[in-house]
């Protein structure tokens, strides 16, 4: 056994002798139907990644349970085996968090993917792990309702992903996260038992372990059912478009509208390069002269958008906006919605490849750290699309590489942790939504202090003392910050040795 500090995180390139992945495999077909669980190289492919491409591996074996029982059974066969388990929703993550083990299972939750009830008097839904997050407004729209969190993916990412990464969205500067939506969690541990965290009502009792668990990545426990909030759609919802020709303009205007009191439902922020690649994608009515562009919402009754958009144009014309446009229907505001949500297919136009990061700073460092990407472009010789939710500071800047070019997706890397310090070194941290997983697992190096890791680890330990649940992801081990430490010294070396690239 390890001790505490250092507990078991298998290398995830290693693969099983075909001895062992014969026996786990005969004990996946008798526990479930055999349409259940696959197996041949041809079947396990589609899985060998996330949202996240960089980052690839078979697994053992994947298993599509159809009930929870069945996810029951499929977790304590492995805790018996002695197999690693990796939940996965729908795939679209961007940190590697559901990345195969090799010597694992890859438990996908896709079939679990019913709305199981929606309560119009409590404002709650109760749905599967794999409901889609737009199934959830869908099912409640009848009653007038929505569920808030909206991160781009919304059409195909899953509930159980989001609250595996704590998923946030354009809305959720008014509305919060997904911990801010979720009353309560039901799921197993990986020795099979039941847990049902958070209650329907305002607080639950004890310790508030819901918060641990939304975020925790699938290193804690696995989750088969979700209530979710539910709020009333509002009357009236307007956007702001307003236009910069100084990106440190357009960041301090944000600062300024929260300074003034203001919290609009969304407030994004996208430079030149970002509307350059998404307008001719989608046709939103960007300003292409702009250096840069804020979309702020108001929503509420139509009083209450009327004086709210009066004072977003008052605060942002006085940040110096050149041109100021705003929605003149609602048809003409997801239009200028549907850019921003766009601008990772778009990236995809225009470049063979990009890394989106995920890293979150103080609202007054915007601008700072929009110049400080500028250089770190020229530092690397590579293109760096911006898209911000920049209401709560949390950025995704779009990496542009070629992987079949020798050398830039290394460049990518060293590039995406550059961001990733300078987000830490100005008050930040490493992620805003999108989680650790494998991607930033060294980047936590940098955040986190060896007793703050150390503590990370015995909560881990608290719900999967053997380590099973997403081994490898989330927390780094002391050896590999010490490991981490020595690569980036030497400008240059490749972290994450152990992990196969593209």
């Amino acid at each position: 056994m390890q001790s505490s500090d250092e507990p078991i995180q298998s290398n995830l390139a290693d693969p099983p002798s075909p001895e062992r992945k014969s026996a786990v495999v005969t004990a996946l077909r008798h526990a479930l139907p055999n349409r259940c669980v696959l197996s041949s190289e041809a079947e396990l492919r589609p899985y060998e990644c996330d949202g996240l491409t960089a980052f690839r591996q078979l697994p053992l074996a994947v298993v599509l349970p159809e009930s929870e029982q069945q996810v029951r059974e499929v977790i304590s066969l492995c805790h018996r085996l002695d197999v690693p388990v990796v939940a996965r929703g729908s795939g679209t993550g961007l940190s590697g968090g559901a990345m195969p083990h090799a010597a694992g299972v890859v438990l996908s939750l896709a079939r679990l993917n019913q709305v199981l009830e929606v309560d119009p008097l409590a404002r709650t839904a109760r749905v599967q792990p794999g409901v889609r997050n737009l199934q959830v407004s869908e099912a409640a729209a009848p009653y007038g309702l929505y569920y808030a969190p909206d991160p781009s993916s919304q059409i195909a990412c899953s509930i159980g992903g989001n609250v595996a990464e704590n998923s946030g969205g354009v809305h959720c500067l008014k509305y919060g996260l997904t911990v801010h939506n979720i009353l309560r969690v039901r799921g197993f541990t990986i020795d099979g038992e039941l847990l049902e965290l958070g209650s329907a009502a305002l607080d639950g009792p004890g310790l508030d372990l819901l918060a641990v668990a939304i975020g925790s990545e699938g290193l804690l426990l696995v989750v088969t059912e979700v209530t979710v909030k539910l709020v009333p759609r509002p009357q009236l919802a307007q956007l702001v478009m307003a236009s910069f020709d100084d990106v440190v303009k357009a960041g301090n205007a944000v600062a300024a509208i929260i300074a003034a009191g203001i919290i609009p439902a969304g407030l994004e922020m996208m430079d030149r390069k970002a509307t350059a690649a998404v307008e001719p994608f989608v046709k939103a009515g960007y300003d292409l002269n702009a250096e840069a562009i804020l979309l702020a919402e108001a929503d509420g009754t139509p009083e209450e958008v009327a004086a709210q958009i009066d004072e977003i144009e008052g605060v942002v014309r006085a940040a110096g906006a050149t041109a100021i446009t705003v929605s003149s229907s609602e048809a003409e505001r997801l239009r200028f919605w549907s850019g921003r949500k766009n601008a990772f297919p778009a990236a995809g136009r225009i470049s063979p490849d990009y890394y989106c990061m995920d890293g979150t700073i103080p609202r007054k460092n915007l601008g700072r750290m929009l110049q400080a990407i500028e250089t770190m472009e020229q530092s690397y010789s590579l293109r760096c699309m911006n898209v911000f939710h920049a209401g709560d500071g949390n950025l995704h800047p779009l990496i542009l590489f070629d992987a079949n070019a020798p050398g830039e997706w290394q460049r990518a890397d060293r590039f995406g942790a550059e961001i990733l310090e300078l987000c830490v070194q100005l008050g930040g941290t490493i992620t805003g939504e999108h989680g650790v997983g494998i991607e930033k697992i060294n980047s936590m190096c940098v955040q986190f202090a060896p007793r703050e890791r150390a503590a990370f680890f015995a909560v881990k330990k608290a719900f999967d003392p053997l380590g099973l649940l997403n081994p490898g992801k989330a927390i780094p081990t002391l050896s590999r910050c010490a490991e981490y430490g020595k690569m980036h010294v030497h400008a240059g070396a490749l972290p994450h040795p152990d992990i196969p690239r593209f």
